[in-house]
């Protein structure tokens, strides 16, 4: 690729702007900080430099330009995050590039070839039935292609039979569920096609449409290309319109995403009724850390609203809450009450704390001491928890308000709690990630690396003083940072990120770029730089007298003895 051309791309891209519609960035200082989306992160983390264009997260490691940056974020190629950021600035890029090899490529072809089936079913003669039901779940034309909602006939080995034909092995349709030996798995039922983040058929939810059934749905069973915990329906759709609005919605079954897709609501995601997983909440979090959560109306959805919601927050999310009345899901609540209320419900959604100190109350007995008592003290730990200073006035003052008991109490109740909190805090935080143990010649390698990186002065010091650096993949990073700087005159660590393609090279450049050094003046001190080398020199030497020692040892010749001991006392007097 032409590697002129991607610089410019990056050069016409401001790092912080870009990273900044993904994740909220703070001025610190020079730089910008966010929470970052790599990790489980719940204090900003990684940095974003607009004077170096590039980013780097103090806890997890990861660092690099735009380029790097989208390719994470999006799981996406080199070629395609260029593609992408030459369009954002309106510069012409052609990809010109062989396709990478995806191991999965046939499963995935496979889902897409049985969706479409199972679209064509629903669209023939045989399908009015399930049309019929469909419109009466106010799931109109347009809603059914947009979310390919297809439907299996009541025929036993219709979709076997289409794949085998095809040549696809039985085997592998077992494996991802389709077929049970050589049984189609979905039968008489209307099929909803589920999709992965980069919204690929990967599975299938079937659900029954005539009479009753324990098993309401049938779902896809885990497969190589789909993992439930880690699959979110509608993320790939979502994501614009999440963009749009600045929050996302959470909620329960894909069923509830669909209705909501019905009336304009289209920054929602589902967790396919699973338990929330890490996984999950780190892809939400590259969609936004503005959560509100919109599960069933019942007994069952109110704990999973109270469980899932503290695991946001435990991860640094703002986290709302949009409470569904009557027992009723998403889905349903829509129906029943229409597009205006729900809409209503969205624009009311209440603090997750608020929530949660108003379910305490649910079922106490007032008239009881204990259980007055039992209240207030859960309460105070709910008040706790909020970090804003007025909001914890204003609730504490409302639970005087409400049990009658002096607030003078209750705020030394509540400062207790805070100290004992602040002193749990002040536990030592190790980063998130484990990291090699690294000895101090290693460090000082990587500490050379880092200022060759941030300055032409420092390449032509490690140059000129030819110093040999005992790790290979440190002597590969110092010929080809000075090589690239020899050949294009400059050296800049975002282009040096675009240029340099060896995958184990740019793991070390990351951990590198991410090292905690403030080089604003030493990058430019050459007593800094001649003392960082001198550490690798004496560490040449040291090994070298090893070696000239253990050589010696086994010397019979006194002439060669002497010769080699002349050597050592000339290294001994160098060091």
């Amino acid at each position: 690729m032409d590697r002129e051309l991607i610089n410019e791309i990056r050069e016409k891209t401001d790092i912080v702007e870009f990273i900044g519609k993904y994740i909220s960035l703070t001025k610190r200082g020079k730089n910008y900080f966010g929470l970052c989306p790599f990790h489980a992160d719940t204090n900003p983390s990684l940095s974003v430099s607009r004077e170096k264009q590039i980013y780097k997260c103090f806890v997890c490691g990861e660092a690099g330009n735009i380029y790097n940056f989208l390719m994470k974020y999006e799981n996406i190629d080199f070629v395609e995050a260029v593609s992408q950021i030459a369009a954002s600035v309106g510069i012409e890029f052609k990809k010109n590039t062989k396709a990478v090899v995806d191991k999965n490529k046939d499963l995935y072809e496979i889902c897409d070839l049985a969706c479409k089936f199972f679209q064509n079913n629903l669209l023939s003669h045989d399908g009015i039935e399930a049309r019929n039901y469909l419109e009466k779940r106010k799931l109109n034309m347009d809603i059914i292609k947009e979310f390919q909602i297809g439907l299996s006939l009541n025929k036993r080995d219709k979709l076997t039979s289409l794949l085998i034909k095809k040549d696809y092995n039985i085997n592998t349709l077992n494996e991802l569920g389709l077929t049970s030996g050589e049984i189609d798995t979905y039968i008489n039922r209307i099929i909803f096609p589920l999709f992965d983040i980069n919204g690929k058929v990967n599975g299938f939810s079937g659900r029954i449409y005539h009479g009753e059934s324990t098993n309401k749905y049938l779902n896809t069973k885990e497969t190589p290309i789909f993992k439930k915990g880690e699959n979110i329906f509608n993320y790939k759709r979502a994501k614009e319109e999440v963009r749009k609005c600045k929050f996302v919605i959470v909620m329960e079954g894909f069923m509830a995403v669909i209705r909501a897709y019905t009336i304009g609501v289209k920054n929602c995601i589902a967790l396919m009724g699973t338990s929330l997983t890490t996984e999950q909440i780190n892809l939400i979090k590259k969609l936004s850390t503005n959560v509100y959560l919109c599960f069933d109306g019942d007994k069952a959805g109110i704990t999973a609203t109270l469980n899932n919601g503290k695991k946001f927050l435990d991860m640094g999310f703002d986290v709302k809450v949009i409470p569904l009345s009557d027992n009723l899901d998403p889905d349903d609540y829509i129906i029943k009450n229409g597009s205006e209320k729900f809409y209503s419900l969205i624009s009311s959604a209440v603090n997750f704390n608020d929530y949660k100190i108003k379910n305490l109350k649910s079922g106490v007995n007032f008239n009881s001491p204990e259980e007055i008592s039992g209240y207030i003290n859960s309460v105070l730990k709910e008040i706790s928890l909020e970090t804003d200073a007025i909001k914890r006035e204003i609730m504490l003052k409302n639970l005087a308000t409400e049990t009658n008991v002096w607030y003078n109490t209750l705020e030394k109740k509540l400062n207790e709690l805070l100290s004992e909190k602040r002193v749990s805090n002040t536990t030592f935080v190790t980063r998130d990630v484990k990291t090699r143990k690294k000895d101090k010649y290693e460090k000082t390698m990587q500490e050379i690396i880092y200022y060759m990186l941030n300055s032409s002065k420092v390449i032509n010091l490690v140059i000129s003083s030819k110093v040999y650096f005992p790790s290979q993949v440190y002597r590969t990073l110092v010929r080809e940072i000075s090589y690239f700087y020899e050949k294009f005159g400059y050296i800049n660590i975002a282009d040096f990120l675009s240029y340099e393609s060896d995958l184990e090279l740019k793991k070390y450049l990351s951990e590198i770029i991410s090292l905690d050094i403030r080089d604003d003046e030493t990058k430019d001190d050459s007593m800094v730089i001649l003392e960082l080398l001198k550490v690798i020199e004496d560490y040449n030497i040291a090994l070298e007298i090893k070696r000239l020692e253990k050589l010696i040892m086994n010397e019979v010749d006194p002439i060669e003895q002497a010769k080699i001991s002349n050597e050592i006392m000339k290294l001994k007097l160098r060091s």
